[in-house]
């Protein structure tokens, strides 16, 4: 049950008489009701109110609901007088800027009015249906939001979209304030007859409402407020549970991708061969393919400082750069002549993490695909990472086997040899500490402007496990990751 049901309830109780008992010693609410009756004729006798066609009678099925014996069923203008605003022109300046408070439904966002976005002059008062409606009148809202209430605290004009309701004879104010909340679905169930989500101030004069004895409203009224404090503290922890069950799988995903790249999710395995080997096979099939004109020959990388390890590793894992153990380029800098049908042409846009989206992409020539690959094309297995646009460092592997060229916004990551698992390697970029590195090296003001060079990215220091280690990470990673995906 949320807060707003456990509040409807509460209301539902009391409108029914059935969240407080009755007290067979309160005078009957049938007696209250004729001395506002005499009041009510006192004042239209006096003209202080307008005299009105008589109402009629309570039929059985206009009764919602059954009441105690000492309430009584009455319409709102058996006990009220009704008039609702209005609003001056708005192409005259001298009717607004004023010092008379004039309430629009937005003002009405608590349980007591206590001031206004608008002011209207005498002039504006004067020249439309708005009048003041004194301090402690209720407010009801008529026109496209039906049933928001509330109380003036200071004496107001309104728009016509709001209805004043001035209550006679001897009433609890703070009783029909809730007593026209707990009601709102029976005002609405009315409006939506009508052309649009309105009611007329006919429709609010002749709906009965329950009105128990005074001093039972009096006891209802104290009890819903010792209540909604406590739906209020209710509905905070509803909000906060909303949110951690909102926030809380992403959160764990970065946590257990984090916890992975670190060595805490798995067990070394002392027959594992040391990273460092893994490396040196690495470095050696990087320089056959430089010897062989496969690949070009990179700049000396700068050594590893200690500033660049955030974090502690296990004994047989390395701290690399990425362009040790991977070759990096980027996709075309010219800008891609479109055809109608030719070879896909993939950016920014198709990558998400761990998402290679390739489904929407325009086409180029196969003469311009050739010319794009013809120093290395991207494959299936690869992975693509932007680096431009508002999601940067963001990665996913190729998982379709199709040929395509490349934009500038994305880089391509390729490995030597076999000698390294992409899973794993894509966990490392997608992980927080991949991410912050990618944050870290962008140029530019604002994410739509942002640029993470090829330097940068070559530069990159990831935690290298033994290879055997790389493939557990990666079960019990993609086994988490997807109990994280089942918690959305």
């Amino acid at each position: 049950m949320t807060a707003q049901d456990l509040k409807n309830a509460i209301l539902q109780l009391a409108v029914q008489g059935k969240l407080v008992p009755q007290n067979p010693n309160d005078e009957p609410a049938s007696e209250l009701l004729k001395r506002i009756k005499a009041e009510k004729e006192q004042f239209t006798k006096e003209g202080k109110i307008k005299k009105e066609k008589p109402l009629s009678p309570i039929t059985d099925d206009e009764i919602p609901f059954d009441i105690p014996e000492s309430w009584e069923w009455v319409r709102v203008a058996d006990i009220s007088s009704i008039t609702a605003g209005g609003t001056p022109s708005r192409t005259n300046s001298l009717f607004w800027n004023g010092s008379i408070p004039w309430v629009k439904i937005s003002d009405i966002s608590s349980k007591y009015v206590t001031e206004t976005e608008e002011r209207i002059t005498e002039a504006g008062l004067n020249s439309s249906s708005a009048k003041i409606f004194p301090k402690g009148t209720l407010l009801y809202t008529i026109f496209a939001t039906i049933g928001t209430v509330g109380i003036l605290s200071i004496d107001a004009a309104t728009n016509q979209a709001i209805a004043g309701i001035t209550f006679l004879g001897e009433y609890n104010l703070d009783y029909l304030y809730y007593i026209l909340i707990g009601l709102k679905d029976i005002f609405v169930a009315k409006g939506k007859g009508m052309a649009q989500m309105n009611i007329n101030q006919t429709i609010l004069k002749n709906t009965p409402i329950p009105l128990p004895p005074l001093a039972e409203q009096k006891r209802i009224v104290a009890r819903i407020e010792e209540l909604m404090p406590l739906v209020e503290e209710y509905g905070e922890a509803e909000e906060r549970l909303t949110e951690l069950n909102a926030t809380f799988p992403d959160k764990l995903r970065k946590s257990i991708l984090q916890q992975a790249i670190q060595g805490k999710l798995t067990e070394r395995d002392p027959a594992d061969e040391p990273a460092s080997e893994l490396l040196k096979r690495i470095r050696t099939e990087k320089e056959r393919l430089i010897k062989e004109g496969k690949i070009r020959k990179e700049k000396a990388l700068p050594p590893i400082t200690e500033d660049e390890t955030s974090f502690e590793i296990p004994d047989n894992w390395s701290w690399v750069r990425l362009s040790e153990i991977c070759n990096i380029s980027d996709g075309t800098h010219q800008t891609p002549h479109y055809v109608d049908h030719g070879v896909p042409f993939i950016s920014a846009q198709n990558i998400k993490p761990y998402r290679f989206i390739p489904e929407i992409h325009r086409d180029v020539s196969e003469k311009d695909y050739l010319e794009y690959n013809k120093v290395v094309a991207p494959e299936m297995g690869d992975i693509l990472m932007t680096r431009v646009g508002a999601g940067i460092g963001e990665a996913a592997i190729i998982d379709q086997d199709f040929k395509f060229s490349i934009y500038v916004s994305l880089t391509l990551i390729k490995r030597y040899g076999n000698e390294l698992n992409m899973e794993y390697l894509l966990h490392v970029l997608n992980s927080p500490q991949g991410r912050k590195l990618a944050e870290k090296k962008t140029l530019g003001k604002g994410a739509s402007q942002g640029n993470l060079n090829l330097v940068f990215i070559r530069e990159f220091v990831l935690p290298v496990p033994p290879l055997a280690e790389q493939k557990r990470i990666v079960d019990r990673v993609n086994e988490l990751l997807a109990v994280c995906d089942e918690l959305k």
